[in-house]
């Protein structure tokens, strides 16, 4: 499980929309929020780059659960590499340790494990969007609530560690937007 781990951390800490703002002259890290995710890209850079590094971000989520689970030979290490895939996603080391909110990536894990997950987590996006109006703090909500929607849908130990594990770097990375 820790190699599978380690290939989701390495895939998923490729800062492709750092890399997409670099092609084009452009530092993420010092342009518009400041964060090397999708959402930055597509303020910063347009709608075509910041569409891309979505998908590619997601793609990465998908990738690593797919090679956690070869690496691993079991469905386990597709647990782990998403997970991996999250943290390296949020907490890069090209990038000195920073990188993005994991979201575009986390979405790609839940849709490779299960894509029951990331409807569940949309809706619950939705609800609380729609009643608090607050999509840091909702997208915080949603990420703290992985582990009782993993759980739900899957009821093992093994689900609840991986909604901690993929909830866990989401949630830090948002905590600093908590008043915005």
């Amino acid at each position: 499980m820790l190699l599978a781990f380690v290939v989701g951390y390495f895939l998923g800490s490729f800062p492709i929309a750092f890399w997409f703002g670099a092609l084009r002259g452009r530092n993420l890290l010092k342009e518009g929020s400041g964060n090397p995710g999708a959402f930055n890209a597509y303020r910063v850079l347009g709608p075509v780059p910041g569409l891309m590094v979505l998908l590619l971000d997601a793609f990465k989520g998908i990738l690593a659960v797919v090679l956690g689970e070869g690496v691993a030979g079991s469905p386990l290490g597709g647990l782990a590499g998403g997970v991996g895939a999250v943290f390296g996603h949020a907490f890069s080391p090209w990038l000195a340790f920073r990188g993005g909110k994991g979201l575009a990536t986390g979405a790609g894990v839940l849709l490779a494990v299960d894509p029951r997950m990331l409807l569940g987590s949309l809706l619950l996006f939705a609800i609380l969007q729609a009643l608090f109006r607050r999509p840091y703090r909702v997208a915080l909500a949603v990420a703290l609530a992985q582990p009782l929607l993993a759980a739900l849908l899957h009821p093992s130990f093994a689900f609840l560690l991986f909604g901690l594990g993929l909830g866990l770097p989401v949630a830090l990375r948002h905590l600093k937007d908590w008043d915005r």
